[in-house]
């Protein structure tokens, strides 16, 4: 039997099927991760996403993936072979960043090439290496990587990229990371202690040892044909302006450090990346990237029962935001999003969280291109409201404004008469009648507009942009 895989849009890869088969896929996850737990990426992937027959044979090559971007870095491996020969490189080590690389990461790997004295091949995985990353979070990347280059000696480094090969499998997918590298020419590979780790258990704990991974390449790396190169963290020494091994540290030092959190904070609200953590080049480039917030695009997502007062205030708001100018400000209210968008879709739950994904995508697009979103449907459910939010914050700011008003205010205000119709049973799967409303706990500001005006309801959501510097505090909306 002949398949062919791929999508309509990819060129086909003919497969020639020897088998079919139903897996065990409990079995291959605590084989693979050493847990079942779907808290961990790649278990929620294998045991979610993928089809629960798997098909096997063999793969007939027709064409290779088609890339637009960053051309001359995406060599296959004969390719990457034929550039070291060409380079006359003999010795070669693997470096596989996954996110931003920083001083402490350069001071590694140039310690490491030249402690097993060979030439550095900085082997950047891109694409989508675990779920949630963006895509657009690979290109700042890449051109973060571009600008380190020059930080090492002439002659002495090359970036290359990498298809997705990260599944958060750490001292398994170690082994698989060195055949690939090994593949690609390498003679050495640097391994961090919780290289590709998944993090933390539920409990907090780590689902594997720091060291695992090293300690599995190391006891392997003859079989493998590739050299395990175990690096530990470096931390940079106050009293003496360097970069050090943690275990070097002498006890009571002070050591400093920027945690990922910390960066995108100092990043959104303009403030200057210290010298010490990271090269002025690869700080500008990320300021170039990542704007402070008040230019930043960002969403104000209202969410409530009907009669709450999300379109009054909704509209309240953009008016404001009108005045203050320097972005372009849009309201996808719940009435106009129906008429326009989602004119065919009816009330079930289904087709209710189909409507939020229509405006959650339109407002990212909105946001990331720098404008104001406001956002003014009802949402009554709370698994949607994350999904909206998970699609736009890591491309603007993303602001749930829950009006938290009262069943029996709302339906006092109703001059539609819709809640009387929902109680005579005219009207179906009525939010806060026949069909539940859920109340939000992850909402930024929360207003009751029982004996609130508009204006002062929309005064508390200026306020908190100003606070969380989305808007300047004399009014300044920001530029585009």
């Amino acid at each position: 039997m002949r398949l062919r895989c791929g999508t309509r849009k990819a060129r086909c890869w003919p497969l020639h099927v020897e088998e079919v088969w139903r897996p065990d896929r409990l079995a291959e996850a605590e084989a693979v991760y050493g847990t079942a737990n779907c808290y961990h990426p790649g278990v929620e992937y294998l045991s979610k996403l993928t089809h629960p027959w798997y098909v096997g044979g063999k793969l007939e090559g027709v064409h290779l993936p088609t890339h637009y971007d960053f051309r001359p870095l995406r060599l296959t491996p004969a390719e990457l072979r034929a550039e070291f020969t060409r380079l006359d490189w003999r010795r070669i080590i693997a470096f596989q960043p996954r996110d931003l690389m920083h001083r402490a990461h350069q001071e590694l790997t140039f310690r490491a090439a030249k402690q097993v004295e060979a030439n550095l091949l900085i082997h950047a995985t891109v694409g989508t290496a675990k779920p949630g990353d963006v895509d657009v979070e690979d290109y700042i990347r890449v051109r973060c990587y571009q600008k380190l280059l020059p930080m090492y000696p002439k002659g002495t480094v090359k970036l290359a990229l990498l298809p997705p090969v990260v599944h958060m499998g750490s001292p398994r997918e170690a082994l698989w990371h060195s055949i690939i590298h090994r593949n690609y020419g390498c003679s050495h590979f640097i391994v961090e202690r919780d290289h590709t780790g998944s993090g933390n258990r539920e409990e907090r704990k780590p689902l594997y040892s720091l060291c695992a991974a090293q300690q599995l390449l190391v006891a392997h790396q003859k079989e493998l044909g590739i050299t395990a190169v175990p690096f530990k963290a470096m931390l940079y020494r106050e009293d003496q302006d360097t970069y050090v091994q943690e275990d070097e540290v002498p006890a009571g030092t002070r050591t400093l450090g920027i945690s990922g959190t910390e960066l995108r904070c100092r990043l959104a609200e303009g403030r200057e990346l210290p010298t010490w953590f990271t090269f002025d080049e690869v700080a500008r480039e990320l300021q170039r990237s990542y704007p402070p917030r008040h230019r930043q695009g960002f969403t104000v997502f209202f969410t409530g029962l009907s009669g709450s007062g999300k379109s009054t205030i909704a509209n309240v708001l953009r008016i404001k935001f009108l005045e203050m100018g320097g972005r372009p400000v849009t309201l996808l209210d719940g009435d106009l999003v129906r008429r326009h968008l989602s004119s065919e879709l009816g009330f079930s739950k289904e087709h209710r969280d189909i409507n939020i994904r229509r405006i959650g995508f339109v407002a990212q697009e909105i946001s990331k291109n720098g404008g104001i979103a406001i956002c003014a449907p009802i949402a009554p459910y709370d698994s949607v409201r994350k999904e909206v939010r998970a699609i736009i914050e890591p491309s603007g700011g993303f602001i749930l404004v829950h009006l938290s008003t009262d069943l029996i205010t709302c339906e006092a205000r109703d001059r539609k008469g819709l809640y009387a119709k929902a109680r005579a049973g005219l009207v179906q799967q009525f939010t806060g009648i026949s069909d539940p409303y859920e109340v939000p706990t992850d909402a930024e500001v929360v207003i009751d507009t029982s004996n609130l005006s508009p204006e002062e309801a929309a005064q508390q959501i200026l306020l908190y942009l100003q606070r969380q510097t989305y808007i300047g505090v004399n009014g300044d909306n920001g530029h585009c």
